[in-house]
């Protein structure tokens, strides 16, 4: 039977509860990491003929889930934490309970509507014009090949092999991705030199664009990163926008990890320029803390986000699609999508947007303590100043010293990081995000660091 009585469905829905009430008590002494056996047959199993057993079901999943990196946990400072905040969880157990289809807001026009309102606070926060708007993601690599697509067919009118597309080595590759998709080829994504500071280098970027014109191309895409991923590196937004402008290139701002710290009076200033942006990416599941898989691109002119992506079939003539809401299957690749907008919706109602302010001030008060302390430690090196809450630091004694380091502080399993290469070296990198890291954390991160350093 597929559709249970209330009394199972009530049994199905307090068991769900019990595991998520013991799963988020435990996160605060959990492992950082719990390592999966060798013998994986257990969760290889195909289905059955036969009906299973719920708790014996839920029971599996608990045990798959914990052999894996506890990214919901305050320990993991590796990458960029995904906290999975229980208030978008609910939402989103909501909206697939209810199943509205929004991709087109004839279906389900209220709800579509609080999705709009979300969106268009977004664009507020990022200055936007009016006429600008967006869509919810399943995360930025998704909203990266919209904004391509979008540049593409409002700078090029389509494919072209003349196209010329601009980032830097710090450029997260889910740009290259995104345009080998659309249908650039690799060497159609020109890589600008950095500065000192691994940003952008300004005049290296004019003069490439200038002897690429020289040389028949038609540039049109330029890339800035607000948080780059190995370092948390922000390009110069403002600068980068300028020249966008005077060359006629469509700007696109990869926020995915940086974008959200707009919200703050010190992210505002480390953003300047955001403003002039074409087209922006954001991945909520970063830095406002929400599940895997809620991205966002807002673009300062939706027009052209629908010229690019809008499509019609006979078989939508019964549907209104006159109206002030806009159809999220015309503004992206996807046409059939969940409802994304409660899992936002929900939590900033719910909590008020002050409550995101304080967590990303924290996060940011946090890693400068981070900083201060490693680079007071002398058995390390910090070669950079964090512009958001990536610390980056090494061992002085090479690559396999190094290496070692991170085994040490992973295999203590109480916090986790990754790594990363910078200027050839291998470089450890700790990432302090999730709403569930606070001082006291961070405190026992550094502890475990400067142990394993003086061992290394």
């Amino acid at each position: 039977m597929l559709e249970p009585d209330r009394e199972t469905r009530r049994e199905w829905t307090d068991a769900v509860g019990a595991f998520v009430e013991d799963f988020v008590a435990g996160l605060a002494k959990a492992p950082a990491s719990e390592p999966a056996p060798a013998d994986l047959t257990e969760f290889l199993a195909e289905p059955p003929e036969r009906p299973g057993t719920f708790d014996d079901l839920l029971a599996t999943f608990g045990r798959a889930a914990g052999y894996a990196v506890e990214t919901a946990g305050p320990g993991y400072l590796g990458y960029f934490p995904a906290g999975g905040l229980l208030s978008s969880v609910l939402a989103e157990t909501l909206a697939q309970a209810v199943n509205r289809f929004t991709g087109v807001a004839d279906t389900a026009p209220a709800l579509v509507a609080m999705e709009h309102a979300v969106i268009r606070w977004f664009c507020r926060r990022f200055d936007l014009p009016d006429g600008a708007g967006g869509v919810i993601t399943s995360g930025a690599s998704l909203a990266t090949l919209a904004a391509l697509t979008t540049a593409r067919e409002d700078r090029l009118g389509g494919p072209d092999p003349l196209g010329t597309i601009y980032v830097t080595e710090h450029t997260h590759y889910c740009v290259a991705k995104a345009a080998r998709i659309a249908g650039f080829t690799s060497a159609q994504v020109r890589v600008v030199p950095v500065d000192d500071d691994l940003r952008m280098d300004l005049a290296a970027a004019e003069a490439l664009i200038a002897d690429d014109r020289d040389r028949g191309l038609r540039p049109f895409f330029l890339v800035g990163t607000a948080g780059s991923t190995s370092t948390g590196t922000v390009d110069p937004l403002d600068a980068l926008g300028a020249l966008a402008a005077r060359e006629d290139l469509w700007f696109h701002v990869d926020g995915a990890y940086g974008g959200s710290f707009q919200l703050t009076d010190r992210g505002r200033a480390i953003l300047h320029g955001v403003h002039r942006a074409d087209s922006i990416t954001l991945d909520p599941h970063k830095s406002l803390f929400l599940p895997y898989g809620t991205g966002l691109l807002l673009v300062r002119d939706e027009a052209r986000l629908r010229a690019a992506h809008a499509a019609d079939g006979h078989y939508l003539q019964d549907l209104d699609r006159e109206h002030d809401l806009p159809d999220y299957g015309d503004l992206g690749p996807e046409l059939t999508r969940e409802y994304r907008g409660l899992r936002l919706w929900l939590p900033l109602h719910l909590h008020g947007v002050a409550a995101f302010r304080a967590e990303l001030d924290e996060k940011l008060d946090l890693a400068a303590l981070v900083h201060r302390e490693l680079s007071a430690e002398g058995n390390l090196e910090v070669p950079l100043v964090p512009d958001l809450t990536v610390t980056v630091f090494r061992s002085p004694f090479g690559d396999a010293t190094t290496e070692r380091l991170l085994e040490r502080i992973n295999g203590t399993r109480r916090i986790f990081l990754s790594s990363t290469r910078l200027d050839g070296k291998h470089t450890l990198r700790l990432c302090v995000l999730s709403h569930r890291t606070h001082r006291a954390h961070v405190e026992e991160a550094l502890d475990i660091v400067r142990r394993a350093a003086r061992e290394s």
